[in-house]
């Protein structure tokens, strides 16, 4: 196959050398018939009492070894044919007639035609934990003009990829009506089943932050403002999500605040 072809299901995609591996499956199955000759021959000289039970459970114990042998070579003839799992299209060959190929080495890259599309996305420790398998996404792209689709959350990955120290979340498409294409960038906006609780502020209200920790100057009568520590949970551009310390205030300073002090009265511009 060339790339750009369009392949079905079960249609051959590639196939190894098949001399050496042709060559092993005849030997195995002349071995099994020599075997099986052997065996019988024993049998009936053991019934007239000229062979021993020993040299009988011999040519059983060859007859098994040679069969064994055989399905072992059968196997390897059955995988050395690549085959189109689905219908779909070649994406791209990487790897040429006549190339020396090891176990595990990609062949060929292709994409499967059909309704259902997978959005790969990466997402840091804290949203993985708050997502969860069957929570709603609205995914976009550049290509769609500002139309969406609504996508559900099928999977997440059980380990950080060492590359971008971030894991992935795999969003099912299904039965998709804006154009799609394999290797297609998109952007997916989750919405989760499982609450968080706290409060998002802009960067610049957090003062002498330190790893999850940090300060804001609150306040409930708008004209005295407090230093109050907070626990932070994640920044995520330019937010801070602020997961405790802010109970029992309701406003919180967010510019300005360097210029505070604990107790200092305060005046609310409109």
């Amino acid at each position: 196959v060339n790339e750009g072809d369009a392949v079905v299901q079960g249609q051959t995609l590639a196939t190894l050398n098949m001399t050496e591996i042709n060559a092993q499956v005849q030997q195995a199955v002349i071995g099994v018939e020599k075997a099986e000759r052997d065996y019988k021959r024993a049998t009936n000289l053991f019934k007239d009492s000229v062979a021993t039970l020993e040299q009988v459970q011999n040519a059983k114990t060859g007859l098994d070894i040679a069969q064994q042998q055989l399905t072992a070579a059968k196997f390897n003839q059955q995988y050395a044919v690549i085959k189109a799992p689905a219908s779909g299209f070649v994406l791209k060959k990487l790897s040429t007639q006549g190339q020396i190929t090891g176990p595990g080495t990609p062949v060929l890259l292709m994409n499967v035609t059909g309704n259902n599309w997978v959005l790969k996305t990466a997402v840091s420790d804290v949203q993985w934990s708050a997502i969860r398998i069957g929570d709603k996404a609205v995914i976009s792209a550049d290509a769609w003009n500002k139309k969406t689709i609504v996508g559900t959350v099928k999977s997440k990955s059980e380990g950080v990829d060492a590359a971008t120290g971030t894991l992935t979340v795999n969003i099912m498409l299904p039965n998709p009506t804006l154009n799609i294409a394999a290797g297609l960038f998109g952007k997916a906006t989750i919405t989760t089943s499982q609450p968080q609780k706290g409060w998002q502020l802009p960067y610049d209200a957090i003062l002498d932050g330190d790893a999850g920790s940090g300060f804001v100057f609150a306040s409930n009568d708008q004209k005295t403002v407090q230093r109050v520590p907070v626990q932070i949970q994640q920044i995520n551009n330019g937010n801070v999500l602020v997961t405790s310390g802010l109970e029992g205030f309701s406003y919180v300073v967010t510019a300005g605040n360097a210029y505070l002090k604990e107790g200092v009265t305060i005046k609310l511009i409109q």
